[in-house]
């Protein structure tokens, strides 16, 4: 009993400080002073290849985890699924905005799908997924990796500079993530804060 207890104190621990720990933002090429004075930078998403914990491509692990659901109760797979795509939209890209918005407030940059008159895109690549998991007793954080393109929105081709962001942490305080889209979600509010205060630092 003493050693389950030791384990469990264990496990939250380390899932705490992961959590406190401060993902790296990299400049990996390029430079972002183009973004200095401009009002708006459009922002967009590639979901098209990233993998998902131990699975190498992000279908594989929904096939996967559908047929489990599935198995359990007919038809909670395939809503799951649906759910799994659906966050992208409802969740994660408005509280990466968000946090990105509120960043840069004092620089006067506004950052958004759908403004394709901005001169500047970002192109917010998802390349690795940790979805994490919260069976009460036991947590772990989500974890996100990014890379992110700076480009010109009439020239989408060519790189202006290329941003990189490494297991960006995902977990709400309390522990009350229980849901995957949850933990995932606080990973991307986590990337647009850390993706401002980055930025913020870098233009005058």
């Amino acid at each position: 009993m003493k050693n389950l207890f030791r384990a469990v104190c264990l496990t939250a621990f380390v899932c705490l400080s992961v959590s406190s720990m401060a993902q790296k933002v990299e400049l990996k090429s390029g430079n972002v002073d183009v973004l200095s004075g401009q009002k708006t930078i459009n922002v967009e998403y590639d979901y098209s290849s990233f993998g998902v914990g131990k699975f190498a491509t992000e279908q594989e692990y929904l096939d996967k985890k559908a047929a489990e659901y599935n198995a359990k109760e007919a038809g909670k797979g395939d809503a799951w699924k649906k759910d799994w795509v659906a966050d992208r939209k409802s969740s994660y890209e408005p509280k990466f905005e968000e946090l990105l918005n509120k960043g840069l407030a004092d620089k006067g940059i506004i950052v958004g799908r759908g403004k394709t008159d901005a001169k500047y895109t970002l192109i917010v690549r998802t390349t690795f997924v940790e979805p994490g998991f919260n069976v009460g007793v036991v947590r772990k954080n989500a974890a996100v990796d990014f890379v992110i393109d700076v480009v010109e929105t009439s020239n989408k081709t060519g790189k202006v500079a290329e941003i990189t962001m490494a297991k960006v942490p995902g977990g709400q305080f309390g522990g009350y993530d229980f849901d995957t889209g949850v933990r995932i979600a606080e990973s991307y509010a986590k990337a647009g804060k850390s993706l401002a205060a980055f930025l913020d630092k870098k233009l005058k």
